[in-house]
């Protein structure tokens, strides 16, 4: 019977083992020597890239390539980095080397991408247990080809081990997931490796903690009565070796505790920045800059916490189950004593909890407008400079300053009882139960309690310390709780839809279909588009005009896949715009704003923004064909200029010619202008309305403008009243038939029209100063 079995997609067919010649040729190919191009179906396609889109398409996710980010260009993919090119779709993913025998485990687990020597790909897709022999599909061979048997022999000559294991992600991806303690708790799990390492050695640096306080103890009860020198310097070696191990060890433990720490962090910001880039763009439009950041930096409290407290008090924890049964062993009555004080200490704080959690939302409160008002100012600067609102920007500063150095010293004064309560009972636990014990040595006949004490007094120094920390641990976890919970208020926001997850990804032409839309911002209750219906075919220039808060601005939203939550149909190329990959979506469209926002850097780093493995050429191209080629060549380090933040080096023309080029360097199908010639002076304005015939040519344009005089060359204009359709045809025709054009073209013409009906005044004499 034949045990041959396959996991192509689609097929069900058995596939027998025979050899194609051009993959033995492949295989018997030296290690050194490049692979062949790859097929007509994956042409100028990385042979690894292209396995690894097959095996994603096997669980219904198309990978883009254009977001692969490689090591180094000069060399082929690496497993790591097509792993993380997984992930970042969506998959789960990992780079592992296998051996031979490994491969006949993997027969059921979905094809695996094996990575050859030469820099090629192979798809193992099934295996053949009878005879030896696993089966191998060719990532370049033509659509519908059957995969090849290969022995051990010939896959080992060209497979040195290195394979990706790819399957569908189970459960909630990680950066779906709410932030909460529980992530927090499963984030620190997730270093159990390094969790046992320290508390293996935490252990060990405890159990070598017992020794030198008995080694006293024999000291006073042994040398100091019988006068033995030679025990002295027995003990005095024994704890010279102790207090080395000792030493080690908590060298060992600090490091490993910063690791996990450094790790920790990363993980932890990693993810705000994921959750906080994937929050819709509502909630930055409603929220203050300054708010959002004061909020989101609660979480370096939760990270001093985690990685510093909290993991410091757990380890003194283990140190006290290790130590306290020993102080038991010395004197159960002043163990007792320590015990109950940590107890009662325990009780003062938990009393002073529930004021204390109020007063520290108010101080956090205050906090986050003092902050909003401090980010609006920055941010608005120039509007406060322009107008001389120094004054009273100053006055709400003193106003946010003097509400939050109120609400802190109100935080202050509470917190103070509790420290000042418990102040007497850790004096107590230490030089109380000194006088206490000295009490029972003198009453002792035997002469060997003062030795005990000693001890116990070492002892219980280690002990107290975490048993005060535990119940100080109360008060951070409240603390810490409130900062969970404001930065929670922004993290847990409804989130986009996951960009990296699946969804369809096709290759536009440009057609624009809207079908009965309906959208209504929230907390609105009149439509913003109203029952809106037209359609465009690819390669048409349409222009948007109407009045304002007509609903120009918020089709192009709905057109980037901003807003989502509409009635009606949105769809381009007859695909359903919800049904399209987020990302996909967004990078297939280039878009300019009315302002654009340049990162700090060099203007080619600005243009190639998100396509960094674009050239020069592309730049450069790019530029001349928004018009910046010339402005850019004229700057002292041309393409390499360092645009500064908030770009004051650059005028507001060229700042908008910029961003033109950054929307035309990915060569979009569709291209939207949202008053993006509003802010240029006339010959700029002129410089790019020349050159929209070549920028519109083989795309679709959206326009959206004011100015009526910019549009007249479009295909398409739509114009709209208060969110409904008034009228869609040429600039021609709707001078002829839609009344409301007609009357946006006179306005804007007005001047036009009344010239030479009104005599000029007589232009002011220049007089010129005659020099003596």
């Amino acid at each position: 019977m034949d045990k041959t079995k396959s996991i192509v997609p689609g097929s069900k067919r058995r596939i027998e083992p025979r050899l194609v010649p051009r993959i033995v040729a492949s295989l018997d190919r030296p290690p050194d020597r490049p692979p062949p191009p790859p097929g007509p179906d994956g042409e100028g396609l990385n042979p690894r890239l292209a396995a690894m889109l097959m095996a994603g398409r096997y669980y219904g996710m198309e990978l883009d390539p254009a977001e692969f980010a490689a090591d180094d260009s000069r060399n082929p993919p690496s497993a790591a980095s097509l792993s993380a090119w997984a992930q970042n779709a969506g998959l789960w993913a990992r780079a592992v080397r296998l051996r031979w025998r490994h491969l006949f485990h993997l027969q059921d687990a979905g094809p695996v991408v094996l990575l050859l020597k030469d820099g090629g790909a192979g798809l193992l897709v099934g295996a053949n247990l009878e005879q030896r022999c696993v089966l191998i599909k060719d990532p370049t061979a033509p659509e519908g080809e059957s995969p090849i048997a290969v022995d051990e022999m010939r896959l080992t000559k060209l497979w040195s081990g290195e394979a990706v294991l790819l399957r569908a992600r189970r459960g909630k991806a990680e950066a779906d997931i709410p932030f909460s303690f529980g992530w927090l708790v499963h984030l620190v799990l997730g270093e159990r490796k390094l969790l046992r390492d320290i508390g293996a050695a935490s252990l060990a640096i405890s159990a070598l903690t017992i020794f030198p306080p008995f080694l006293v103890m024999v000291v006073v009860n042994k040398v100091l009565i019988f006068h033995s020198y030679s025990t002295l310097v027995l003990l005095s070696v024994l704890l010279a070796i102790f207090v080395l191990y000792e030493t080690l060890l908590g060298y060992a433990r600090r490091l490993i505790v910063l690791t996990v720490g450094v790790r920790i962090d990363a993980l932890l910001n990693l993810h705000v920045f994921n959750r906080l880039v994937r929050l819709s763009l509502d909630y930055f439009e409603r929220h203050p800059a300054g708010e959002t950041m004061s909020r989101v930096t609660h979480v370096q409290k939760v990270r001093e916490f985690l990685s510093g407290k909290l993991l410091t008090t757990f380890l003194d924890l283990m140190t006290l189950c290790v130590l306290l049964p020993f102080l038991f062993y010395l004197s159960a009555v002043l163990a007792w004593i320590v015990l109950v004080c940590a107890c009662l200490i325990a009780l003062v704080i938990l009393a002073f909890l529930k004021p204390l959690r109020v007063q520290t939302h108010e101080v956090i409160q205050s906090e986050i407008n003092k902050h909003a008002v401090l980010g609006e100012t920055i941010f608005g600067v120039k509007t406060v400079k322009a107008l001389a609102l120094e004054p009273a920007r100053k006055a709400l500063w003193d106003l946010r300053l003097a509400e939050a150095g109120e609400a802190r010293l109100a935080l202050g004064k509470l917190a103070n009882w509790p420290e000042t309560l418990v102040t007497p009972l850790q004096r107590f636990m230490s030089i109380g139960v000194i006088m206490v014990g000295a009490y029972f040595a003198l009453s002792d006949t035997t002469g060997y309690m003062v030795g005990g004490l000693f001890a116990f007094m070492m002892l219980s120094q280690r002990v107290s310390q975490p048993l005060a920390g535990l119940a100080h641990l109360i008060t951070d976890f409240e603390e810490v709780g409130c900062a969970i919970g404001e930065a929670a208020y922004v993290l847990n926001r409804p989130l986009e839809a996951d960009a990296a997850s699946g969804g369809l990804r096709p290759k536009f032409a440009g057609a624009i279909t809207f079908d009965d839309v309906t959208f209504t911002y929230p907390g609105t209750k009149r439509p913003a588009l109203d029952r809106l219906s037209f359609a465009i075919a690819p390669g048409t220039m349409l222009g948007v005009v109407g009045r304002s808060g007509s609903g120009k601005s918020t089709l192009t939203r709905l057109l980037q896949g901003i807003n989502r939550d509409y009635s009606g149909y949105i769809k381009i190329d007859g695909s359903d715009l919800r049904e399209i990959n987020l990302r996909h979506l967004r990078q297939s469209f280039g878009v300019v704003l009315q302002e654009n926002f340049l990162f700090r850097g060099s203007i080619r780093e600005n243009i190639i923004a998100g396509r960094p493995g674009l050239t020069l050429e592309d730049v450069v191209r790019a530029a001349r064909l928004a018009g910046a080629e010339e402005f850019i060549e004229r700057m002292p380090g041309g393409y390499e200029t360092y645009i500064e933040e908030g770009s004051p080096n650059l005028s507001g023309g060229q700042r908008q010619r910029l961003a033109i080029a950054r929307a035309l360097i990915c060569d979009p199908r569709i291209l939207i202008l949202d008053e993006s010639t509003s802010a240029l002076d006339p010959d700029s304005e002129a410089l790019v309305n020349a050159n929209l015939q070549r920028i519109a040519s083989g795309r679709t344009m959206v326009i959206v403008s004011h100015r009526l005089s910019s549009l007249t060359d479009c295909d398409q204009i739509l114009v709209l009243e208060q969110g409904e359709l008034a009228d869609i045809a040429p600039h021609h025709v709707l001078l002829e038939r839609c009344a409301l054009y007609r009357q946006l073209w006179a306005q804007q013409n007005r001047h036009l029209q009344s010239q030479g009906l009104r005599h000029g005044s007589p232009a002011p004499a220049v007089v010129l100063a005659r020099e003596n």
